[in-house]
């Protein structure tokens, strides 16, 4: 019989990458459901090739590095679903390929693959497609059945409240029926699979900043992509501190930043940045906020 000696904390739980992965695709899948509906057949290729690529793409990097093939564990196909839904659904293929890739192979697999990146990679895809694609990234919503709609994103057009829930205006494929992330944040949190810390506090901290600089709440929450990127985006386990007094600064910044951003920067949304930023923070979060170190009691004061 073999003992095993492995340094405390001693944690003993069912879940594993592929379960975990496998609760956040099941979340997402409202939100493909609802994309496709507004967005027609447009968006779903655009769904399909996202996720291919990414798997493609870490497939084959672990091949021709020689590495042990990881794509079961479904984290490439998180990462290229997660693409996919935060990007017009006009998008054309060979652009979304590249953002694929490059969310792979440059973001997570350089750093050192799964547990090793520091950015978001489908955040940080995002990015990098925006600033080298802007016309095809800003202009490319109005299909299905908003052919004849003009305007970019909600942010820049009028609407009604329900229309905002159910996700009857024009956005990214995943960012814009609320209701489908809301399902998917119930379900996120009835497996364990996140908490509702980071999540909650992000969209508080925008809606007070919000109100506070004469914006109302409920367009804050519910215009854009904050919902989805406090969801889905900001609770990362990678890219997010890991302790709970790190993570309420993070999702702080998180709010504050994005609000910033639509109310003073030139461009209108700001989820993407904000997320992005605060990933940077994250390591720095978690070493400078105090914590308990096991195996310490506080000192005990003495005794006058």
């Amino acid at each position: 019989m073999s003992l095993i000696l492995s340094p405390a904390p001693h944690i003993r739980t069912k879940d594993d990458t592929q379960r975990l992965m496998l609760n956040v695709l099941i979340a997402l899948v409202p939100c493909v459901i609802a994309g496709i509906w507004y967005f027609g057949w447009q968006a779903a290729l655009v769904l399909a090739v996202s996720t291919a690529s990414a798997v493609l793409a870490e497939f084959v990097w672990q091949k021709l590095t020689h590495k042990k093939v990881r794509i079961f564990d479904l984290s490439a196909a998180v990462t290229g679903l997660l693409l996919g839904l935060v990007i017009p659904p006009a998008s054309p293929w060979w652009m979304v390929m590249i953002g694929a890739f490059f969310a792979i192979i440059v973001v997570k697999q350089l750093f050192g693959g799964i547990g090793d990146n520091f950015l978001n990679p489908a955040l940080t895809a995002r990015a990098v497609l925006l600033a080298s694609w802007p016309a095809f990234m800003t202009a490319g919503y109005n299909v299905g059945r908003f052919d004849a709609v003009t305007g970019a994103t909600p942010l820049l057009s009028s609407a009604s409240t329900m229309d905002l829930l159910l996700g009857n205006v024009t956005g990214a494929i995943g960012e814009t029926c609320k209701i489908a992330i809301l399902i998917g944040f119930i379900w996120l949190l009835v497996t364990g699979t996140i908490r509702w810390h980071i999540p909650v506090i992000t969209v508080a901290s925008a809606c007070l900043l919000g109100w506070l600089l004469g914006t109302d709440p409920l367009t804050t929450v519910l215009t854009g992509g904050l919902l989805f990127g406090a969801v889905f985006m900001a609770t990362d386990y990678v890219t997010s501190p890991m302790r709970l007094p790190a993570q309420i600064i993070y999702s702080i910044g998180i709010g504050v930043i994005i609000v910033l951003i639509r109310k003073f920067g030139s461009y209108p949304e700001g989820v993407t940045y904000a997320i992005l930023l605060m990933n940077i923070a994250a390591p720095l979060l978690d070493r400078v906020v105090p914590q308990r170190l096991y195996g310490h009691a506080k000192a005990k004061k003495e005794a006058k």
